[in-house]
């Protein structure tokens, strides 16, 4: 009887710890209206910022104001950002994100990767101005209270934007709910991306996943962070053509080469997704975190068994029924996988810009599942289904666990860059597994058609 009571309790404990991460890294929560309107965007590029609102009968869009001087404390709406930090604690936060050698501030060490990898994919001319028309690559970011995450992974972006070609990138973040100086930090990097010429969209919002439906509410949050490149008025910058990259990241601890991997690998496989491998330390030893998420190719389950009672008892056996996916990943070459997320991933913008295809909750009689698996399903339905995991990517969600992953793990750089590594090629496989586990949570999971409630099933 103990001992049933003891592993009931282990159970019920990983639980716990699972689901907090989860609304942890994937949630903002509730944000004062006073803090910032919700519908106004502030996109700099040059020397205008642009403040575009979704239409409503008191809005006026297309809105436009110069700042030639903006500062924290000041939106483009007049709206006062409330002040946590000092003015010196904000300047240097900006300064460690703008300047990769800064040491004033701790974060993540990344070792120096090898350019040569990636310089097919800056998209500039000799002299470093931009050959091409429109937005090539898309930064989109959900943030909360991850002040002392940004010199790393906002410092990480920063250097991928100079290296692909500053004008041809674009930064799109949605920040909620943050008492820790994250809004003042990421609103005064407003004139250092100006004079980066990219372009930047920063927002605030009071969407709440708290309150009502969350998967709705987080579905709603990563559209608004793609907002600016589906608004038909922002059409010439992201033409359907162009195949613009959306790099997706969460608040994990990524390095430079992390970002620019994931890029490579959309390319060189001719992918429509690639998903880094998130990990947590839900004990001693690290544990693969998007379970809930991510499903195989073959079999359409679960990354590692996980038995009705929740025990995580299996976790270290990751790809135990699907010897394909085990063989890539232990040989750190990218698998094809039904769904992923894992932390940052980058996809193809076509299916937004040419299908519509938007984040969303679950449709009625649809499995309960999380906003990006039900994209995942999504891309297959329209035909977007070459979908891979990166095993050489491998991310969490601390400096200091994002250095003891690095250890375990290995630094992309130094497993691209080993001896005998070469980029292998994936035979994608046409059509997705037949059914998909779902799992609303561990005591109810079974297999069902992957497309049940698609339009005309």
């Amino acid at each position: 009887m103990r001992r049933e009571v003891f592993f009931a309790l282990q159970a019920a404990f990983l639980l716990l710890i699972v689901l907090s991460l989860y609304l942890g890294h994937d949630q903002l929560s509730q944000i004062s209206p006073s803090f910032l309107k919700p519908n106004h965007w502030i996109h700099v590029n040059g020397t205008q910022a642009s403040v575009s609102a979704i239409a409503s009968p008191t809005t006026t869009t297309n809105a436009t104001t110069t700042v030639a001087n903006p500062t924290a404390t000041t939106p483009a709406d007049n709206v006062p950002i409330p002040t946590v930090l000092s003015a010196a604690n904000r300047t240097a936060y900006v300064a460690a994100i703008m300047n990769p050698d800064e040491k004033n501030l701790p974060r993540l060490e990344c070792p120096t990767f090898n350019p040569s990898r990636y310089e097919y994919l800056a998209v500039q001319d000799d002299e470093g101005e931009a050959d091409v028309s429109g937005i090539q690559y898309f930064f989109a970011l959900d943030l909360r209270e991850c002040l002392h995450l940004l010199p790393r992974l906002i410092g990480s972006i920063v250097e991928a934007i100079r290296f692909l070609g500053p004008q041809s990138c674009a930064l799109s973040i949605i920040e909620g709910n943050s008492h820790d100086g994250t809004a003042e930090v990421l609103a005064a990097l407003r004139p250092e991306l100006d004079a980066l010429t990219t372009t930047y969209y920063f927002k605030s919002s009071d969407i709440n996943p708290k309150q009502g439906d969350r998967i709705t509410k987080l579905a709603e949050l990563r559209n608004l962070a793609l907002q600016p490149m589906l608004d038909p008025n922002n059409s010439k910058l992201y033409p359907a053509e162009a195949n613009t990259t959306v790099i997706f990241l969460n608040d994990v601890a990524a390095c430079t080469d992390d970002i620019l991997e994931l890029v490579h690998q959309r390319r060189f496989l001719g992918a429509d997704m690639t998903c880094a491998m998130d990990w947590t330390y839900a004990g001693q030893d690290p544990t693969f975190y998007d379970v809930w998420i991510a499903r195989t190719l073959a079999g359409g389950d679960s990354f590692f068994d996980i038995p009705a009672d929740g025990n995580w008892n299996s976790a270290w056996n990751i790809f135990w029924n699907e010897p394909t996916a085990r063989e890539r990943y232990l040989a750190h070459q990218p698998f094809q996988v039904f769904s992923c997320w894992n932390g940052a991933t980058a996809f193809t913008a076509k299916p937004f810009l040419e299908k519509k295809v938007t984040f969303r909750a679950p449709r009625k009689g649809e499995c309960m599942q999380g906003e990006p698996q039900l994209l995942c399903k999504d891309f297959w339905w329209h035909g977007y289904g070459k979908i891979a995991v990166v095993p050489t990517v491998n991310l969490e969600y601390s400096d200091e666990k994002g250095k003891k992953i690095k250890e375990a793990k290995g630094f992309t750089s130094h497993l691209v860059g080993a001896e005998g590594h070469r980029d292998d090629a994936i035979q994608w496989q046409a059509s997705p597994p037949e059914k998909v586990k779902c799992m609303p949570d561990y005591a109810h999971q079974f297999f069902e058609e992957w497309n049940k409630t698609q339009p005309g099933v």
